[in-house]
């Protein structure tokens, strides 16, 4: 008699490798090392089709590599006598985008008719895209990355016309209308896992499928925050005051108070004295060279990312593939998966600042409503007094500065339903 398998697939984000996800591998298989009560067993699957700079070549064409990967996954369970009879999703940053596009490749496929659909969930994924804000350093990030981050880059900044539309990639897997939403909505369990505050990479907005950051402003305003008896950097629930803090003005008292220090280097940067002196007297004749180095590597992987496009595109097996197919599907998916859930009812959040608050498209506002559509259980984890919390939330790197994030993931593999 056969084993009957649940897969949970995990997913590392952009320049990423499986050594990014160590924790989580680790914690669901300390938590789930035994067959539960169904007699299924848990397989993990991390898939390396898709490591470092293949990331550059889209959300669509990563998608399409680790979907052959999972395809060869429960071939090769099969040889081994066990069905895949579950499937689950976990996809960090780049890779949560990456995941609910497979799912449209799953979909197509009718893989769902024989594996039922458990949970779904991402931690720190920019479903809305990346934001831009009221600076220099944003405007030319915006500028860069779309260049810089090939297929990728367009797509994160939604500058490219995935769809015969002319729409970017990220409102159509937001499109209630078509497959990937679809099959999403298919999951049992939704999820989300964001960063509350310095997530300078995917930021709340975005992250938490939100059009307003409570966070930015009312930090130090009057917002109260309650932690998880278990999970020291996990939120409970947050209240806001009744009435918006006045707004302090630049430069003043107030203003200043408000700017809570952080440190300005990264976690393995951050030397003792005197050592810290010395590189910070260095830190400005690096900084060019430093720049320069990663302007040409940026370069000329993303040129490489952009050759491997096209022999992708020339490849027989190209017509066969869901960035291929889509044009003729899209007129074929039914459109009564939007009617089937409901907007849920809540109060929308006071009006933001326009210095703290993200510039938030018309269309990105529309990808918000669309996704939170659907029932997703959002959690936040907060991490005050840190340069960036965006590889904290899934303790990227096993090390001492990073292990805050050790709650978070244990969060995620105590509630993960298997």
């Amino acid at each position: 008699m056969s084993q009957r398998v649940h897969l949970l697939i995990l997913l590392h984000g952009l320049w990423g490798n499986t050594g990014h996800l160590a924790a989580l591998e680790q914690a669901i298989k300390e938590k789930h090392t035994e067959s539960d009560q169904n007699g299924e067993v848990l397989e993990v699957l991390l898939p390396k089709s898709n490591e470092s700079v293949a990331t550059y070549d889209g959300i669509d064409w990563g998608g399409e590599r680790i979907a052959d990967e999972i395809y060869n996954c429960v071939e090769e369970l099969r040889e081994k006598e066990k069905v895949v009879v579950k499937l689950s999703f976990t996809g960090y940053s780049l890779g949560g985008l990456i995941a609910r596009y497979i799912l449209g490749i799953l979909e197509q496929r009718k893989f769902f008719d024989n594996v039922e659909p458990m949970n779904f969930t991402t931690i720190a994924t920019p479903h809305l895209g990346q934001f831009k804000y009221s600076s220099m350093v944003s405007s030319l990030m915006g500028a860069l990355g779309p260049k810089l981050l090939s297929r990728t880059g367009k797509q994160f900044y939604c500058q490219d016309k995935w769809s015969s539309d002319g729409r970017p990639l990220i409102e159509v897997l937001a499109d209630p209308d078509k497959i990937f939403f679809k099959a999403l909505s298919r999951f049992k369990y939704l999820k989300i896992y964001a960063n509350a505050i310095y997530d300078t990479l995917v930021p709340y907005c975005t992250a938490a499928i939100e059009t307003e950051d409570v966070f930015a402003e009312y930090m130090g305003n009057g917002i109260k925050i309650e932690m998880e008896e278990d999970y020291e950097c996990v939120i409970k629930k947050f209240t806001l005051p009744d009435t918006p803090p006045p707004k302090a003005a630049m430069f003043s008292r107030k203003w200043f108070a408000a700017k809570k220090p952080r440190p300005l280097l990264p976690p393995t940067a951050q030397l003792r004295f005197p050592f810290n002196i010395v590189l910070y007297a260095t830190l400005p004749f690096l900084l060019i060279p430093a720049i320069s180095y990663g302007l040409y590597k940026f370069s000329v992987d993303s040129k490489a990312s952009e050759e491997r496009i096209k022999q992708f595109e020339s490849e027989e097996s190209y017509p066969k593939k869901l960035v291929a197919l889509f044009e003729t599907l899209e007129h074929e998916i039914e459109s009564t998966t939007a009617d089937a859930v409901k907007n849920p009812e809540g109060a929308p959040y006071p009006v933001m600042s326009p210095d703290l608050h993200p510039i938030i498209t018309p269309e990105q506002k529309k990808i918000a409503r669309w996704l939170n559509r659907l029932p997703f259980e959002k959690t936040l984890a907060f991490f005050p007094g840190v340069r960036n919390s965006h590889a904290l939330i899934v303790w990227k790197d096993k090390t001492t500065q990073h292990k805050r994030g050790e709650s978070v993931v244990r969060h995620w593999a105590d509630h993960l339903i298997l």
